[in-house]
Formats: C-alpha cells, structure tokens, sequence
C-alpha cells in the first residue's frame, strides 16, 4: 500500500503517475470496450469523415462549454470520492488510538489485515465486474449496496466501538479487525469497481479529465476528515490547548459520534443517489461508451496466463519481497513514537505540511522515470530508503531523551518532518519508477488487467511484511523482573506474577531495534543481489512481456 507514512496508512490510495495514464490502474477498465472504426480506404471517406467529426465537436462545444454543464456530476464524483477516504481515515487511526492503549504488537498485526483488501481486490473483482442489474445501472448496482452498508457497519461501530475499546479484558482487537476488514473491503469495491468507472461515462468526453482530480482532491480530503482532522478533535489535549477557553476531559469530538454521523450520511447519499442519478444517461455531448463485460471465467484465465509468463513472474516475486527491508521503519516506527510519549494527534498533524511534496515529487521524478530504464530510479533509491529506515530507529531512541515536562520542543517535531520529507522522497522515488515501469510492460491489448495484477502484487509486497514486522517486534523483545527474586518476563502471565511480588518489568533489548538492523541488512542483500536482476528485466524485449493469449 504505498505510499505510506510512519503514522498513517493509506492502503486504499494509488495515485496515477504521469505519462501513464492511458492505462487503467483499476479492474473496472477491464470491461470498458471502445470500439475502433475501420481506416477510411479513400481520401474522399476521410475527408467526410473529418468534416463530419468537426462539426460534432463544434456542436458538443455549443452544448457544453467548459465545465459549466456538468458541475453537478463532478461535484457528486468529488462527494463520492470524500465518503470514499472517511472508513480508510478512519481506518489509519484506529492503531494509533490501540498503541495508546498499550496493546501488543501481535494486537497491531493482526488489526494490520484491515489493510490488505485492496492488495487482494484482485481476487473478487472479476466477479463484481460481470453481475449486475442492467435497469439498475452497472456501477449503481455495486455502489448503493456497498454504501449502505459502509453506512450501517458505521452506525453498528457507534454503538459498540466503546466497549471494544474500554472492555476490562482490554481492547477486542479481533472483533475490532472483523468490522474494519469490512469497512476497507467494501471501500476497495466500492473505489476500484464503481465509482472510477462509473466517473468515465458520468462525464462528457471533454470533461473527462476532471475525474482524476475528483480522485485525487476528494478521496484526500476525506482520509483527511477521517484521520487527520478526527484524532485532533478527538484529543482533549490538543482541544484543550488550541480550541477551548476551558479545559474538559474529552476531545470535541468522539469516536461514536463520529461514527454516528458519517454513517447517517452514508446512507441519506446513498438512497438519494438511488433515486435521482440516473447511470446510463446518454444525452448530448455525453460519453455513450459501450461497455462489454469479459466473462468472469475467461478474466480468471487471463491473469493465471499473464502470471505463468516467466518474465511475470520473475517481476513479481521480486515486488513481493522488495519491501521486506523496510517494513519495520514504515510499520513500526510511528506506533513506537506513540509509546514513547509523542502524542497521536501531533504526529497525524504532521502529514499536513507533507501534502505539497506528495503532489510534487510524482510530477518531478516521473522526468527521470520517463525513459526506457524507470527501474534505474528504483534501484539507487533503494539503499537511500534503508539508511532511513536506521535514522528512523535513532529517532526513537533519541525520543525518550528529548522529553520535557511539558511534552516535546518545536526542533524535535521539526527534526520528525525532515525526516518524513527524506523519507517521502525515497519512497515516491521507488513507487513513481515502478509505476512507470508497469506502463512501460503492459501489453496494451490488456492493459487494464495487466496493469491492476502488477499494482495489486505491488501493494501486496508492502502488507505482508509490515503484518510480520508487528507480529515479531513481541518475540524478538527482552524483559527482565528488577525487584523480585526469581521471577521473569517471558510472557504477559510471568509480568503479571513480577508485578504481585512487589517488581517491575524492564525491557532489556527491544524487539524494534533489533528488527531495524535485521531489515536493513536483509534489504541491502536484497538490493546486492536480486535488485539487480530486478534492473536487468528492463533489457528484455516487448515480446517477453507479452501475454501468449494476445500473440
């Protein structure tokens, strides 16, 4: 799920990379068939047939100038797009929230499957793509089921996500997991297989365009909402310090609350858009695409022949372990800040002045990645990104240290953003290369499939190993009983037995650092070894990227 940052995770976002857009990042385009007129054989055909599509477009142009006929179609994308990023925001704080709580790390991993939907959207997506009710409408068909129940499994959290959170027992992570794979399942289904297709017929052909920025401005803002913006309300302490006269105990907002009310607006939308937006509205000046469904059969043994491919395969097993020498420094390093005092709402505020940089480094190191080598981009920024990965562990233990009474000084939040910055850089760097490297790969009779199986791999290849990074920071942990003879702190059951007999645990060796250089140095074989092989599939020819069933 890149990209990604050390507080937050933002495993339902891809961003488009430029140069590449022609090729669709989403299964849903799998369906969306243009048919091809034939070459005109005379010069008189060619020429009617110019005149003919000059004076459709003069009175396309009359019909509608600019934006100004569709502003209510690109502002219910744009709305779409914002309900889209709340469960996700939302999603990204939850850690955050159990680490204050003081779970364990296998809590955190196993709560980290929430994040894996949309690296195996893959899997159901053909399926989505075939069923469906023609008189309903194909995208509405998915859409206003899956909103209703966003919807409903938001009202649901409302009232009980209290005592999953407070129960004596602690949080009840699994069933906390169970509800939020579900919120983050049916925002895959409902992002990658509605409403980014739907967006390409909802406008004109001229207007189209403004669909990418309904994406990327909507769905932003609303993982701001759900994240950012609610763990700051959210905190008495950042309320208390910046928006109250008098102090109170709890935030201005509350997680039920806010459950609450953007479950009731997921669902007043949803039935409003079920019975006044008409799907197939083909009138003048709009994109009456014909859209052909691929049978579910026939898409399943596309992808099992283009993974069969051994160049495909390669590639792929190469993107699945690329990350493994990074994923303690994105997975754990934000949650081992919250431990050591640094508040969650200050470190979520902290990717605010991050978004410029998010929207520039894209447009800047795609001139580099442009070329007929993108993965060259990949390679050297690689041991750049793991050197990070062991500043990022300095940066915890120099944490403790800087503490003062009064919470953290300005520089060392100012030293915090620095580094994210460089962090950003490494990682965009290695994302917009691969990204364009994919483009560059893609058979162009099935781009759409080609394109969303090497995405799906590639987000899967940065899940599993932040899962196992969680799971092995518990185990690779050492803590010993100062204060009490002969007893220990091997398990959870043994601290509680330290604790009776008048000691207390202390961490000896923590799992975290240990899984820092571990990482680094299994990254820099990585990069010595198979990166490059990695640089070497570049050389192949266009033939070896090419699907068998096409030739």
């Amino acid at each position: 799920m890149e990209p990604s940052d050390l507080t937050t995770r933002r495993n339902g976002r891809q961003r488009r990379v430029p140069g590449a857009s022609t090729l669709s990042e989403h299964i849903g385009s799998m369906d969306r068939g243009e048919t091809s007129s034939p070459e005109p054989e005379t010069e008189e055909e060619a020429d009617s047939l110019i005149r003919s599509s000059d004076r459709e477009n003069r009175r396309r142009h009359r019909v509608r100038p600019g934006i100004r006929g569709e502003l209510g179609n690109i502002a219910l994308l744009l709305f779409l797009y914002v309900l889209q990023g709340i469960p996700l925001g939302l999603a990204g704080s939850i850690p955050l929230i159990l680490q204050s709580k003081s779970v364990s790390y296998k809590d955190q991993a196993f709560f980290s499957f929430v994040f894996w939907p949309f690296s195996l959207k893959l899997f159901w997506a053909p399926l989505v793509d075939a069923l469906y009710f023609s008189r309903f409408g194909r995208r509405k068909s998915w859409l206003v089921p899956t909103q209703y129940l966003l919807g409903l499994f938001m009202l649901y959290l409302s009232a009980t996500v209290t005592s999953l959170l407070q129960s004596e027992e602690g949080p009840k992570v699994g069933t906390l997991t169970a509800v939020f794979f579900m919120l983050a399942f049916l925002a895959a289904t409902q992002k990658i297989l509605t409403v980014d297709g739907w967006a390409l017929t909802m406008l004109s052909r001229e207007n189209v365009g403004y669909a990418s920025t309904c994406n990327s401005v909507g769905q932003t803002a609303g993982y701001f909402l759900g994240n950012v913006l609610f763990l700051a309300l959210e905190s008495a302490e950042f309320c208390n310090k910046y928006l109250r006269i008098v102090p109170k105990d709890t935030g201005i907002v509350t997680l039920p609350d806010f459950l609450f009310f953007w479950g009731v607006i997921f669902l007043v939308s949803t039935t409003l858009v079920a019975i006044l937006k008409r799907e197939n509205d083909h009138s003048r000046g709009r994109r009456n695409v014909p859209e052909e469904t691929q049978g579910v059969t026939e898409t399943y043994r596309l992808l099992f022949s283009i993974v069969k491919m051994p160049t495909v395969f390669t590639f792929c097993s190469l993107l699945l372990t690329a990350k493994i020498g990074f994923s303690a420094a994105d997975a754990v390093t934000g949650l081992k800040l919250v431990e050591a005092g640094v508040p969650k709402e200050q470190l979520a505020l902290l990717a605010v002045p991050m978004v410029p940089l998010q929207i520039l480094l894209p447009v800047i190191i795609s001139r580099y990645t442009a070329g007929p080598r993108p993965l060259d981009v990949f390679y050297k920024a690689f041991p750049f990104r793991l050197l990070i990965g062991l500043e990022y562990a300095l940066l915890v233990w120099w944490t403790p240290h800087v503490k003062q009474e009064g919470g953290f000084p300005l520089y060392y939040y100012a030293i915090i953003l620095l580094s994210y910055a460089l962090h950003q850089v490494a990682l965009y760097s290695m994302y917009v290369a691969c990204m364009a490297f994919h483009a560059k790969v893609s058979d162009p009779l099935i781009g759409g499939t080609y394109m969303t199986l090497l995405n799906t791999v590639t987000n899967l290849g940065g899940n599993w190993p932040s899962t196992v990074a969680l799971w092995m920071v518990d185990p690779l942990t050492s803590k010993e009983c100062q204060g009490a003879v002969g007893q220990s702190c091997s398990s959870s059951l043994e601290a509680e037995l330290c604790v009776k007999e008048g000691g207390v645990c202390v961490t000896t060796m923590d799992g975290y650092y240990v899984e820092s250089v571990v990482c680094v140095v299994i990254g820099l074989l990585w990069w010595l070894w198979l990166g490059k092989r990695m640089r070497r599939l570049q050389e192949q020819s266009s033939s070896a990227w090419r699907c068998r069933v096409n030739q």
